[in-house]
């Protein structure tokens, strides 16, 4: 039997509804915002990456370099992220030890920060683990197997952020000497996570 894998997620399927065009095409840096966050998990020290696309998923193929990572689509995008967090689960297989869940629209969680909390979550193998910059909690969120039929179990958006609230008991907070990195949802937020990603915070 083959051994059991830790598999990156970058939901990259969101609607944009508060930016309006599709903000995983923005530039950022040598690529876009999308691209960025995908090049962040594929330089990181997750055995597999998966990256789910929704909207514009045709222009994000053309655009960017997906590199390791097998990208698939979720057509349900519209009902919310937990749509996303499914078609994410279900190309991630059987053989997956663990979910690393990562924002498409959080370009600024570096491949530095996705090891921390990996190595944080494999010394402890708690059901959940999350990051901890400063005392504010972000991504990536890591979720054991004893998690994913809760996982399943979600609907609509922030539903994740519920279920890490509903157990603090069970959560690993990995503590990381930065400052949160921000996500993108309105066009000050691109502009405060470009400043971001310059200043090598």
């Amino acid at each position: 039997m083959r051994e059991r894998e830790v598999v990156g997620v970058v939901l990259g399927a969101g609607r944009s509804s508060r930016f309006g065009t599709p903000k995983q095409l923005l530039p950022f840096g040598e690529t876009t915002l999308l691209g960025q966050a995908v090049r962040n998990a594929t330089a990181s020290n997750l055995g597999r990456v998966v990256v789910v696309l929704g909207r514009a998923s045709e222009e994000l193929r053309n655009s960017v370099d997906f590199g390791r990572a097998v990208v698939v689509e979720n057509t349900t995008y519209g009902t919310g992220c937990a749509s996303s967090l499914l078609a994410g689960m279900d190309a991630a297989g059987e053989n997956c030890e663990a979910l690393v869940l990562l924002l498409g629209d959080q370009p600024g969680v570096r491949p530095e920060f996705i090891n921390l909390a990996l190595a944080g979550w494999r010394w402890e193998r708690p059901w959940a683990s999350v990051a901890s910059y400063q005392g504010k909690l972000g991504h990536p969120f890591i979720f054991s197997r004893a998690a994913f039929g809760d996982l399943r179990g979600l609907h609509g958006d922030k539903a994740v952020w519920k279920l890490i609230e509903a157990y603090p008991e069970r959560v690993l907070r990995t503590e990381i000497e930065a400052a949160l990195p921000p996500d993108v949802d309105t066009p000050e937020d691109y502009e405060a996570a470009l400043t971001h990603w310059r200043s090598g915070a």
